[in-house]
């Protein structure tokens, strides 16, 4: 609770808690505290140790149904939103349908109510493991090893900071 007072306190809009039923008396007791909360569910990555590794959830009937009992009860108690990640199209587009509150999609498919992609990935900014649901825009990533790159070179053969980057 102090945690999410602090972070509206900060500026955000809300906060983000993962988990469903688990974590169903926290949720609660944000919103009575009158802060707004997005839950996610599916892959949740800052549990990745938990899990063990970054995988697909709700591919068989028993996670699926599993994920349908979690996405109900964050809704019922409470939560403004749900993100959800790297959940099957089919199972994402049902989630979404049963939902009242607006489902976010990130490797969930194109029927969320919306779309949300990390910007590290999106701009090609992180180049190791790609997620199949990332769509690389620009190859941001490439032109920031080229500038640096560049710099370290000029600061190796002190031309960086020329005269006009210098104080007189």
């Amino acid at each position: 609770m102090r945690n999410a007072g602090r972070i509206i306190q900060a500026g955000a809009n809300c906060v983000k808690l993962e988990g469903g039923t688990e974590v169903c008396e926290v949720i609660k007791a944000i919103v009575e505290a009158k802060i707004p909360l997005c839950a996610h569910l599916g892959l949740t990555p800052q549990s990745i140790h938990q899990l063990g590794s970054y995988k697909i959830c709700g591919k068989d009937q028993a996670s699926a149904a599993k994920l349908l009992e979690d996405c109900q009860a964050v809704q019922d108690a409470g939560a403004s939103m749900l993100v959800l990640e790297c959940v099957p199209r089919d199972l994402a587009k049902t989630i979404t349908q049963q939902l009242d509150i607006p489902v976010i999609g990130i490797g969930a498919g194109v029927d969320c109510d919306g779309q949300v992609l990390v910007s590290s990935d999106m701009l090609g900014i992180f180049q190791g493991f790609t997620p199949k649901f990332v769509k690389r825009y620009a190859p941001c990533g490439d032109l920031m090893q080229q500038g640096i790159k560049a710099y370290i070179q000029e600061v190796k053969n002190s031309m960086f900071p020329a005269v006009e980057h210098t104080f007189k």
